[in-house]
């Protein structure tokens, strides 16, 4: 008689399953078997990633400084700017099938690589732990009102269980297993049923003809708008180079983000202004129940920004790996998992202003890195690195000829909208500029011709004068 195997352990079946949907990748190119993301696919992962509690904080920070049509403008300017680099970013990812940091390497030089890939570590970790507090704080109001339980770490600690496992499942199953199917369609469906009631509650016209108040100059608000798009550049492609093609990964993920960010960030500006709001998340979310139905909206919506939390946990490992690639993809979700449950619980109530600070901060990193990234790869690579580039001739250390163009633009745009977030750094520089050069500080007054678009510039012309033209490749598309 044949012996028979032991049956498999719950946790074994569990271990085949999710090899079986989800297939572990690290950052080598994603093989043709694997690339499953259509460019709605995209579209329908971006869409939702755009729409979120700290989407509509983002906005509410747009008001009353600037009155609705500004505002508005300001948003629609924005999120163009922004969402044009994410959507090359993705096609980058689509066209080579590796990670965002992966892409740096023929750029930056393998460990010139690994700063990028640090700094995009830290932001993630941020935005982590900002999504956890916010869902936790959020679904805390809820039950205190329901049940009478307060219990703020208990919800933190119950998001962060759930976000981490939907990182653990990775893309491929979020995607096409929850969010096309569930997720995205519920969320939009509350999200025009809360954008319907706070419409038909208020006239928009003394509104729109109210004047802002000042205090923050429309470049400034322009740059708050660019930021989240591009906050997402350093992580686009560890989900595009899951795509079939590069153009449809440009255009799903440019659109689909779009989208949501023009409608999420007018939404929280009219949650200020016509609904009386104010910029914490635990403001917009009071308001949001008192005009549209109670907590079960709230329900709904923190059931769909449970995705943003998942992207940041996951791409925080695949960052991780472009430095380390040995490493356990699981094991660092985990480890950024609780990472980001710790910080959470250390936030304080009011982090609006934090939050805007956060928002220009990571504007002044990656905006012109994107630059120096799209003279390498637009213009001297014309639009494609190759497996070679990006692995075995990547430059091993750190190229500093593209170092400075992003050392330059992150400066300038410091200069032009300085941070508070970090202040030893920015009296630094005002000692610098101001005390030993004589030169103004911020370059224009009040920031008035905020960072994004100077620093963009400095980077991107220095980077034309300093990086070579690359030589034609052999291999193939």
């Amino acid at each position: 008689m044949t012996p028979t195997a032991p049956a498999a352990s719950v946790a074994e079946r569990l271990e085949e399953a999710l090899e079986r949907e989800t297939p572990h990748w690290g950052i080598r190119p994603v093989p043709d078997a694997l690339r499953r993301f259509s460019g709605l696919d995209l579209a329908v992962l971006w869409g939702d990633l755009s729409i979120g509690l700290l989407v509509l904080v983002s906005g509410a920070l747009l008001v009353p400084g600037l009155g609705l049509p500004m505002a508005v403008f300001a948003i629609v300017i924005g999120t163009v700017i922004g969402c044009v680099p994410l959507g090359l970013v993705a096609a980058a990812g689509a066209r080579d099938g590796v990670p965002s940091m992966v892409l740096f390497r023929p750029v930056l030089g393998l460990r010139g690589s690994y700063v990028p890939s640090v700094a995009n570590l830290v932001q993630l970790i941020g935005w982590t732990a900002f999504e956890f507090w916010a869902m936790g704080r959020v679904a805390n109001a809820v039950s205190i009102s329901l049940f009478g339980l307060d219990a703020t770490f208990l919800w933190m600690l119950l998001v962060a269980v759930v976000c981490t496992a939907l990182a653990l499942a990775g893309p491929i199953f979020t995607v096409r297993r929850w969010l096309e199917r569930f997720g995205v369609w519920i969320v939009v469906a509350v999200a025009v049923w809360i954008t319907l009631k706070i419409l038909a509650g208020v006239d928009l016209h003394p509104i729109w003809s109210r004047p802002g108040v000042g205090g923050l100059p429309f470049w400034l608000g322009v740059d708050l708008v660019i930021a989240m798009p591009i906050s997402w550049l350093p992580l686009v492609a560890d989900y595009s180079r899951f795509g079939r093609e590069p153009r449809a990964a440009f255009v799903g993920t440019a659109t689909g983000y779009a989208l949501g960010n023009v409608w999420f960030y007018l939404l929280g500006a009219l949650l200020v202004l016509a609904a009386g709001s104010g910029p914490d998340v635990l403001d917009l979310g009071t308001t949001i129940a008192a005009a549209a139905g109670g907590g079960v909206v709230l329900v709904v919506l923190l059931v769909g920004e449970s995705d943003n939390a998942m992207a940041n946990v996951y791409s925080s490992a695949v960052s991780m790996q472009n430095a380390r690639p040995a490493w356990s993809q699981r094991a660092l979700i985990i480890a950024v998992g609780a990472a980001g449950l710790a910080i959470a619980t250390a936030i304080g109530s009011d982090a609006a202003a934090t939050l805007e600070s956060f928002l220009l901060l990571i504007g002044s990193v990656f905006v012109p890195l994107f630059a120096v990234f799209l003279a390498d790869w637009g213009i001297r690579a014309h639009g494609r690195f190759g497996e070679h580039a990006l692995f075995d001739d990547a430059p091993p250390g750190i190229r500093w000829r593209a170092v400075l163009p992003w050392v330059i633009g992150f400066v300038v745009f410091q200069w032009c909208a300085p941070t508070t977030l970090v202040g030893w750094w920015t009296s630094g520089l005002a000692h610098v500029a101001h005390d030993w050069l004589g030169l103004p500080f911020p370059l224009v007054g009040d920031s008035a011709l905020g960072g994004s678009i100077p620093g963009f510039a400095a980077a991107f012309l220095v980077s034309l004068v300093v990086l070579p033209r690359r030589a034609a490749r052999s291999e193939t598309p």
